[in-house]
């Protein structure tokens, strides 16, 4: 069975591909299939809670070649940058536990 992180990183790929192929390239992410990956997987970005410029500017930030689609690097990244922005809330919370050695 796989650990833990191992089962992260496959639900990470998976949950790009279940979206990525629905429209045009099946390697790449289009504005409505980030949006939907966003509504179901990450409702915290969803479309209930950003309006569409919000949206345009997250869409152009991870869009970095500029070709008006997320690829999997792209969308990596923006995960990542998620990962950190959790670590960040997280780690100055009350209920900080000592690290084990």
């Amino acid at each position: 069975m796989a650990c833990p992180l191992e089962q992260a990183l496959a639900v990470m790929v998976t949950t790009f591909h279940k979206y990525s192929g629905k429209e045009g390239d099946k390697f790449k992410l289009s504005k409505a299939e980030l949006k939907e990956l966003l509504s179901n997987e990450l409702p915290i970005f969803g479309s209930k809670q950003m309006d569409e410029g919000e949206f345009k500017r997250l869409m152009n930030d991870l869009d970095h070649n500029k070709d008006s689609e997320v690829d999997f690097k792209e969308y990596v990244c923006f995960l990542a940058c998620i990962t950190m922005g959790f670590n960040e809330f997280f780690k100055d919370g009350p209920a900080k536990q000592p690290r084990k050695k």
